[in-house]
């Protein structure tokens, strides 16, 4: 794939969940090109995968000049970003001038991938992990591969908005209000026992707030609210996050003994990214650690990951003894909705 078609289908995709401002921004390079330079070079040069599949270049760029602006870098790119609304032309130039103007200091964003942090994917980490307590009655001891900064492991701090009612602590900073579909969240309410996390580029939740903000498109207010109240949670709980290899460090997890607590490894938009390799290591890891799980100390994994079906991503569960994978249901990649089909008695 070309670098114009990449940032088309990225801004398509930015059109879908509800960033019209993103969506122009990528066209238009798409559309009119990059400013001549060590950038443009750059990504005309990638190596590989430069899409949304990939190495997400275009939100990489995205991610830097709105950097820019939460930073106070270029004021004259700020003055064409939301809440102004500005025309085609008019963000078109001021981002390619702040391109070439700030161009090493976005040429070193550019080095990383971009990491979300959305805190609305904890809605389905909530109703999965209330089902889990409900079937096994013991405290959970949590494992995220992909972490980040960690705020989707601290989802027992979040409330979420049901059908059927609130869950979660009264005096939760995060409020979680997805669309609901499919069955009512049942089960018991979670006792986390030790949480820890693992990336390759762990961020810290106050040091990285601003560059882990950037990444949150700049026209969707109530999403940027919602990380930074949990940016705000996650730098006062300080959940442990290792930096390393995400199969590597599953390994070590996995291999301490936890009678009496059930162990809880999950993923969101992470294990889609990891290469074929790890992923088939990190299957067999848990596979076997599944053949020694007992209804005393329980092993399950839950996902929410892209599998090339509509809408949004899948939700599938795991729990051992037994190791079944299930399909547990579907759930916007931003939080937006969630249809929750758990498993039968």
């Amino acid at each position: 794939m070309s670098w114009r078609a990449a940032f088309a289908a990225q801004a398509r995709a930015c059109a879908g969940l509800g960033s019209p401002f993103t969506a122009r921004l990528l066209q238009g390079f798409a559309d009119h090109g990059l400013p001549e330079g060590a950038v443009a070079q750059r990504i005309g040069s990638w190596p590989g995968d430069i899409s949304g599949s990939g190495a997400s270049v275009p939100l990489r760029l995205a991610g830097a000049l709105h950097g820019l602006v939460l930073e106070g870098r270029d004021a004259a790119l700020a003055a064409v970003y939301p809440p102004t609304e500005a025309d085609e032309l008019a963000l078109r130039r001021a981002a390619s001038a702040a391109i070439l103007a700030q161009e090493e200091w976005v040429l070193r964003r550019l080095d990383t991938a971009p990491q979300t942090n959305e805190v609305a994917r904890s809605a389905a980490l909530i109703v999965a992990a209330r089902w889990l307590s409900g079937q096994t009655g013991l405290p959970t001891v949590l494992s995220e591969l992909g972490a980040s900064a960690g705020l989707n492991l601290i989802f027992d701090r979040y409330a979420l908005q049901t059908p059927d009612g609130r869950l979660g602590p009264a005096d939760a900073r995060v409020l979680l209000a997805p669309d609901w579909r499919g069955a009512p969240a049942t089960g018991a309410e979670p006792r986390i026992a030790a949480r820890a996390g693992v990336d390759l580029a762990p961020r810290d939740p106050a040091a990285d707030r601003l560059r882990l903000l950037s990444y949150v498109w700049p026209d969707q207010p109530e999403r940027l609210a919602r990380i930074a109240a949990a940016l705000d949670e996650a730098a006062a709980l300080r959940p442990e996050l290792a930096q390393g290899d995400a199969v590597d460090w599953l390994q070590q997890r996995l291999a301490q003994p936890r009678p009496g607590y059930l162990h809880l490894v999950f993923h969101t938009v992470a294990w889609q990214y990891f290469p074929k390799g790890l992923q088939a290591r990190g299957e067999a890891l848990l596979a076997e650690a599944g053949t020694r799980a007992t209804p005393d100390a329980p092993l399950a994994r839950f996902g929410m990951e892209a599998d090339g079906a509509r809408p949004g991503a899948a939700l599938t569960l795991t729990l051992w003894p037994g190791g079944t994978a299930q399909p547990v249901g579907r759930f916007d990649f931003h939080g937006r909705w969630i249809d929750w089909r758990p498993p039968g008695p």
